[in-house]
């Protein structure tokens, strides 16, 4: 039996911390290639630490010569995500960091079976989707994210000039009857610019912002505190830790509140199911959840390297479902070709789309006009309605 009251925990990471800095990159590389051409094969990993960023991987394009000259480009593109994500420290910045390059050619044994619209690799992906947010996400993630975004957006305009870019934020969510009531702890840890700056100076600076963003009496007299709880963190970014691509694959999909296969999803092109059968996954669950068959719902995919076809389509509903879950599971087959090019066909996923999804979350965001975010959308909730 579910548990219907409870306490769930979930945090988030700002664009700024180590690990998100070497998604964006990644994802950077990625949109770059996919603008040169839409079929571009790309798996970038990212290493960041004090004063260097290294970049390697595999890339591919059909046109040799072109491949070498956006090989030159890859530093410049490096440097761009660090200046925009705000990083202008003397052991850190954009202008005088390191970079080294050392993606190749991709492989051609893993090309053969991608080039026969097979799955660029094996594995297990989820998708979940609960009503109890608008954006049909857990509400301990969806709004861990919100925090950071905001503070981000203040820092960026100069309206808080002495917030740095690394930070992080967790968020207890109290649960009554399955639904998020209550936050009854908030954990913010921001890098400062200076060591005068104490614990309660920082928190007079987020709490306006982090009220703004939490629904209107989540928060109590009963609410923990916990802003910055060490004290000074003046010392932040890879110049205070290392980062790493695909470190953050909880705080990327549900936070904890569901099951993650374990691939990562930044620097990797769609023909990659890790990435591009996750959003597929995602986009089911929604509309599941979207078209009233069920409250919550869990969706698990798996793929064999070079076959199209998935070996297996599983759903729970966690005992919410309206319908039987294998009659959702025969429907989402029905509706949506699940091989690796049909979910790149319907959710059009071989554009430019990706260094957006590197921070705050691939999941839960809007829809955009460009295709971004793509999986986000509801426009299946009929035609699963009519397939059950």
């Amino acid at each position: 039996m579910s548990r219907n009251n409870y306490v769930f925990t979930s945090e988030s990471v700002s664009e700024g911390h180590p690990d998100k800095l070497c998604d964006r990159i990644s994802d950077a590389v990625l949109d770059a290639f996919l603008t040169e051409e839409a079929h571009a094969r790309v798996a970038c990993e990212t290493f960041a630490t004090s004063g260097m960023v290294v970049i390697g991987g595999e890339v591919g394009l059909s046109n040799q010569e072109r491949l070498k000259d956006y090989m030159g480009r890859i530093s410049q593109i490096a440097r761009d995500c660090i200046r925009d994500i705000g990083y202008e420290q003397e052991q850190f910045h954009w202008n005088t960091c390191h970079v080294l390059n050392f993606l190749h050619e991709q492989s051609a044994h893993i090309a053969q079976g991608v080039d026969r619209d097979g799955a660029g690799d094996q594995g297990i992906m989820f998708g979940y989707a609960v009503d109890e947010t608008p954006e049909l996400m857990p509400a301990p993630i969806l709004y861990s994210h919100a925090i950071l975004r905001r503070l981000a957006e203040a820092r960026k305009s100069g309206k808080e000039p002495t917030l740095r870019p690394d930070a992080k934020s967790q968020l207890s969510v109290r649960y009554e009857d399955g639904k998020p009531v209550e936050v009854t702890s908030i954990v913010l840890s921001t890098q400062h610019a200076s060591e005068d700056q104490t614990s309660d100076d920082i928190r007079a600076i987020v709490e306006p912002y982090i009220r703004e963003v939490l629904p209107s009496g989540w928060i109590t007299d009963k609410t923990e505190w916990w802003v910055n709880p060490t004290g000074t963190f003046v010392i932040g970014g890879p110049d205070g830790d290392a980062g790493l691509t695909g470190r953050k694959i909880i705080v990327d999909t549900y936070g904890g509140a569901a099951p993650h296969g374990g691939g990562a999803f930044s620097g990797k092109d769609p023909t990659k199911v890790d990435r591009s059968a996750a959003y597929a996954a995602r986009y089911l669950a929604k509309n599941v959840v979207a078209a009233g068959l069920a409250r919550r719902c869990t969706l698990q995919l798996s793929y064999a390297i070079g076959v199209a076809k998935p070996l297996s389509v599983y759903v729970d509903t966690h005992g919410t479902g309206q319908v039987e879950e294998a009659a959702i599971e025969r429907a989402v087959q029905r509706v949506m070709d699940l091989t690796p090019r049909g979910i790149r066909t319907q959710l059009e996923l071989n554009r430019p789309i990706y260094q957006r999804t590197a921070a705050y979350g691939h999941f839960g965001r809007a829809p955009e006009a460009d295709g971004g975010f793509s999986w986000e959308r509801t426009d299946l909730a009929d035609a699963l309605k009519k397939a059950v």
